[in-house]
């Protein structure tokens, strides 16, 4: 009976044994077979490498790494390697202003100028009207003009924001979102003057520092003395996986720059799916969390579509862009710069973070692997994103290839430049902008922009086509765009100016020729020094340092002059106005002509 009994309790506690062991097997694995589907998502799209971390509640469930951070000597990405997060970098902005008016030094609802008054917009409107939370969510009335700091970069903060008031707006104030980099730059340089500390040390003390986001950084410098930095890449003729250059954000740092990985990332997302605590401690005030995730401006219309019709509505917050994902609340921001793009994702009512970081430039990647993880966290049925992005990428090819084709070309055959192409050269310049240097290298004109060089094509009359000019590929007539150069000519039949659609909301830009000094030594320059008489008026030439002549005329202020070659110099101060000195045969100056806008006038060397 006790054998009987014994055995009894034994298949009773094995019964309850397989009970317990089948339920820990069937309880299903939330993310069973996502590395597969990851795995294909990196070959679908070609890229080098992605990371990708999920937190829930205040915890990390999932991080992994795919592909290569260095794709030619295949060194594989982890949860710890470094990408550049580009505009993800925009809430950590924002929050810190959240932090200083929270401390009483701002009110996000003053003008900005009360905070910044060498400040300057397009007009007086602006002036006095816009105020931080109109830049916090972008709907102070400017586009992008992203032209000015991409490919005529700063490292001056300052000057970026001296170029804010030459930025025709397209919109009035808080009628039209429009996405704008330079309001953010603002927000870092506000932060500056009221504290008196760089944007990155606010940024560095107050948020990294309390997450544990010690490998996080603000350039390309440090990204790179990180144990694991992501190399930087592109596509070729949309398959072959090319190399690209870092690109230095600089200035432009507080709409972009910061450097991460998911797992820093990570606890930067629990901050804000825990009403703005971490561990227990207070990051970002929750009055501004809960500001930041609202609605501020409405994007667009955010209809829903037949093949999507339970994701709609499209509305900013603060830093965010805000969405109805198939019934659930989704805050999110997306991030591109060089080689690089990212998705910063979080549910709020789910308590749902998801970060993908990939080094892969304009890339649909976050977005296909962010809905794949969606989907599963939160018990949505399976959608193919990928094969879904994949046939609509194909369709918009086709439908521009059809466009390409149907398109009538307005070109003119048979037309030539107006002048030989040595006259088009000179340093081209817009305030709100830069500079463009145009060159003529051997027979053909080119455009540097920054670091870009592009080659200019004669399309017709005084107008040119640009094609990038890389310095390992060469020039690339396949990769068209709709920008032209149009020079044109001032009364005296000089060119003076390019006209380039830069900002496509726009009118073209006009950037202001000035022809290209050429530097003379000290002996080259004594032969035009001087005395000369015009009309009864002595006009005197002489240098300074032996660097540079000058030109003093009775009653007027001293004007520099810069060496064109050939015996013509310009003056630096006035467009259009020349000095061509008379030599004769011996090589001696024997008089200068004035040549202005108005006419010719000659001086006879005393």
């Amino acid at each position: 009976m006790r054998k009987l009994y014994l055995a009894v309790a034994l298949f009773a506690i094995m019964v309850a044994a397989i009970a317990q062991r089948k339920n820990t097997v069937t309880a299903p694995d939330r993310f069973a077979g996502l590395d597969t589907a990851f795995e294909r998502v990196l070959k679908d799209w070609n890229a080098a490498g992605f990371a990708v971390a999920v937190v829930e509640k205040d915890k990390i469930v999932y991080a992994k790494g795919f592909g290569y951070r260095d794709f030619e000597n295949r060194i594989p990405v982890t949860p710890a390697t470094m990408f550049a997060i580009g505009s993800c970098t925009k809430a950590f902005t924002a929050g810190m202003i959240g932090l200083l008016a929270k401390q009483g030094k701002l009110d996000i609802d003053k003008p900005v100028r009360n905070y910044l008054p060498d400040l300057k917009f397009y007009n007086e409107s602006m002036n006095n009207s816009i105020i931080l939370r109109d830049m916090m969510s972008h709907r102070t009335g400017l586009p992008r003009h992203d032209f000015s700091w991409y490919s005529f970069p700063s490292h001056s903060r300052d000057s970026l924001m001296q170029r804010i008031q030459y930025m025709e707006p397209t919109y009035p104030v808080r009628e039209r979102w429009q996405y704008n980099n330079f309001m953010f730059l603002l927000q870092g340089t506000v932060i500056e003057k009221l504290t008196g500390k760089s944007w990155e040390d606010n940024i560095r003390d107050n948020i990294f520092r309390p997450l544990n986001m010690s490998s996080s950084n603000f350039s390309i410098e440090d990204l790179e003395r990180t144990a694991e930095p992501a190399l930087p890449y592109g596509l070729k003729k949309d398959s072959v996986i090319k190399k690209l250059d870092y690109y230095h954000i600089d200035a432009m740092g507080p709409a972009g720059s910061i450097n991460s990985n998911v797992l820093e990332m990570s606890n930067w997302v629990s901050v804000w799916i825990n009403g703005g605590k971490f561990q227990g401690k207070e990051i970002l005030p929750a009055s501004y969390v809960t500001d930041a995730m609202s609605s501020q401006m409405v994007i667009g219309a955010g209809l829903p579509s037949k093949e999507q019709p339970d994701i709609h509505f499209a509305n900013y917050g603060f830093g965010w862009m805000l969405a109805s994902y198939k019934g659930h609340y989704r805050v999110e921001h997306g991030g591109n710069i060089d080689g690089f793009s990212a998705s910063t994702c979080f549910f709020p009512t789910d308590s749902i973070g998801i970060i993908v970081l990939t080094n892969q430039n304009s890339s649909p990647v976050p977005s296909i692997v962010r809905n794949l993880i969606a989907d599963r966290l939160l018990k949505l049925p399976y959608f193919d994103w990928s094969t879904d992005l994949k046939r609509n990428a194909e369709k918009a090819k086709a439908a521009a290839k059809d466009t390409e084709r149907s398109k009538t070309s307005n070109r003119k055959l048979h037309t030539s430049p107006s002048h030989p192409l040595a006259d088009y050269e000179g340093l081209y310049s817009n305030p709100g902008y830069g500079s463009i240097d145009i060159s003529l290298i051997n027979d053909s004109l080119f455009a540097r922009m920054g670091r870009d060089l592009t080659w200019l094509r004669h399309y017709h009359y005084d107008i040119f086509e640009p094609f990038s000019s890389d310095p390992k590929d060469g020039i690339d007539t396949t990769d068209k765009s709709n920008l032209r150069y149009q020079f044109q000519m001032n009364t005296s039949g000089e060119i003076d100016a390019v006209m380039v659609p830069l900002e496509g909301s726009l009118a073209p830009l006009k950037f202001t020729r000035s022809p290209k000094a050429k530097e003379l030594t000290s002996n080259e320059l004594a032969k035009y020094i001087g005395d000369y008489e015009i009309s009864g008026v002595t006009a005197n030439i002489y240098t300074k340092g032996g660097k540079s002549l000058y030109l003093l005329v009775p009653g007027q202020p001293e004007y520099e002059l810069a060496a064109l070659g050939a015996d013509k110099f310009s003056i630096k101060a006035a467009s259009g106005f020349y000095l061509q000195f008379a030599l004769n045969e011996k090589g001696e100056v024997t008089g200068l002509t004035f040549m202005q806008p108005n006419g010719n006038f000659k001086a006879k060397k005393k």
